[in-house]
């Protein structure tokens, strides 16, 4: 589980590779509004409108995804007494897109894509600088990962350039001058 951090308006927040596809730190997103970070992302899931795009996010990326049991989860929220979580969302629709862990290293992360639905919730200003961050941390790993493969590539031809010379047997001129009748 590969980490980055990026920053957005002095905000650090945390990039993570789960599955080989980046995930964002809701969590650190949350900072940026004011109040509990935990509660922020709770009202967001309880959103309707959050319900339907994660919905629609999951139908296109997850054939796994339990369509019947999201449409009772959100029947479910509209009940004032039911509480839902990101963490029940994922358990009851075997969700991809929002990953959500307890304890001290924990913290709840979401796909880019949904990750910049959260930051237009919380602030469009925001969602902005937030794409141009994340967007010039791709293009920096694009050029790191393009480079090592252009290193890998000159590796090779050295290590195939060797093993050429190598089957070419040894000529010594002196010696073969010395042995000439």
């Amino acid at each position: 589980m590969a980490s980055k951090k990026i920053e957005v308006q002095g905000l650090q927040i945390r990039v993570k590779s789960f599955n080989e596809k980046d995930y964002i730190s809701l969590t650190d997103i949350a900072a940026k509004a004011e109040g509990d970070s935990k509660q922020l992302i709770l009202r967001w899931i309880q959103n309707v409108d959050t319900l339907l795009f994660l919905q629609a996010w999951e139908e296109l990326h997850n054939p796994d995804f339990k369509v019947t049991q999201m449409n009772n989860f959100r029947l479910k929220h509209l009940e004032k007494r039911y509480s839902a979580t990101a963490q029940k969302y994922i358990e009851q629709t075997n969700a991809i897109g929002i990953i959500s862990k307890s304890g001290r290293y924990g913290g709840t992360y979401a796909h880019k894509e949904i990750a910049l639905n959260f930051c237009y919730w919380i602030s469009p200003q925001f969602q902005v600088y937030m794409y141009k961050a994340f967007t010039e941390l791709m293009e920096q790993e694009f050029q790191r990962k393009n480079l090592e493969w252009h290193i890998s590539k000159i590796t090779d031809n050295i290590d195939e350039v060797r093993n050429l010379l190598d089957t070419i047997p040894l000529q010594n001129p002196k010696r073969n001058r010395l042995n000439k009748p």
